[in-house]
Formats: structure tokens, C-alpha cells, sequence
């Protein structure tokens, strides 16, 4: 365990929580993925592993603070100490910025603001959907990388919210 590094991508699924975890994997990381149910985590897990990289997946409720706690020590038990953490959420969240910064911890608050790339998007919404042609909807995979970019960040210049949306976007 000496030099595992590990990401945990709290809400991962097949669009911006795994490309997330996919990104992560890619540099060498353990990617710790997790959602309320652990088996809808299985083709995720199989497609890292398949692109060479290392993953581990956990069920666990994220609006229970007792589980992400016990999620957090299983983690450190058994894979490493957790160097990333992503929580791919919506909604309003408060992060402690303040608090944890000068422990040295770099908390973001990512805004994703307009329609991702997914299923659900394509299936429901097909007039939003067709903007992809244009670039005119966020790609998963784009959003991977600004979250791979933030953890790059030196600590002299840290980004603490970042907004995200297609470039068609209307302000």
C-alpha cells in the first residue's frame, strides 16, 4: 500500500462520476467508486480495469454521514489513504472551504450547469440532445479533465469554484 493513491468518486455512474473515475484511474490512481448501490457499479469497475487501470467499488449512502465515514476508513484500511475526493452530487452544497484549506485539503465547488452527455439527456430531451453536434452540451470527458485539472493546481493558486457549461450556453 506504500504508494497507492486513492481517488474516491462519491455518485459515480456511467457519465461524469465515471469518466471521472476513468480520468483518475488513468494516472495511476485506485478508483474508489461508490453509489447506494455497489452491483450498478460493475460495468464501470470492468471498464477500468479493461482500459489497465485499478478500481474498487462500495455501496454507500452519501446523505448518511455514518456511512461516508465508515466508507472513508474502509478505504484507508484496505486500498490507501484517499489523496482525491469527488462528489458528483447537485443541488445546493455547502463545503467547508475555510476549515479544511489550511489543512492543506483543496475543497472546489464544481458547477455544472446545462445538459451532459448522457442516456437520459438523449432519451428525453432529443432537441437539447442534438446540440451535441455543435458541442453545444457538456461531454462527461470534458468535465473528467477540469476535475484532473483542479487536482493539478499549485496551492499557491487554487481554484475554489469552478462553473461549467457549454460554450452555446446563455448567460
Amino acid at each position: 500500500m506504500a504508494n497507492v493513491k486513492a481517488a474516491l468518486i462519491v455518485g459515480a455512474g456511467e457519465a461524469t462520476g465515471g469518466a471521472i473515475a476513468r480520468r483518475f484511474a488513468r494516472e495511476g490512481f485506485t478508483a474508489c467508486v461508490t453509489r447506494r448501490n455497489a452491483d450498478k457499479l460493475k460495468p464501470l469497475v470492468d471498464r477500468i480495469a479493461a482500459e489497465g487501470g485499478r478500481a474498487r467499488a462500495f455501496g454507500s449512502d452519501a446523505r448518511r454521514e455514518e456511512q461516508v465515514v465508515e466508507l472513508v476508513q474502509t478505504i484507508e484500511r484496505e486500498v490507501g489513504p484517499i489523496e482525491v475526493c469527488a462528489f458528483n452530487v447537485g443541488g445546493n452544497v455547502r463545503f467547508p472551504i475555510r476549515e479544511l484549506g489550511p489543512e492543506g485539503i483543496h475543497v472546489a465547488h464544481v458547477v455544472i450547469d446545462g445538459a451532459i452527455d448522457t442516456p437520459f439527456i438523449r432519451d428525453n430531451f432529443p432537441e437539447r440532445y442534438a446540440l451535441k453536434q455543435q458541442a453545444g452540451i457538456l461531454d462527461p470527458e470534458a468535465i473528467a479533465e477540469a476535475f484532473w485539472q483542479l487536482h493539478l493546481q499549485q496551492r499557491s493558486a487554487w481554484t475554489h469554484e469552478l462553473d461549467l457549461r457549454p460554450w452555446m450556453e446563455p448567460f
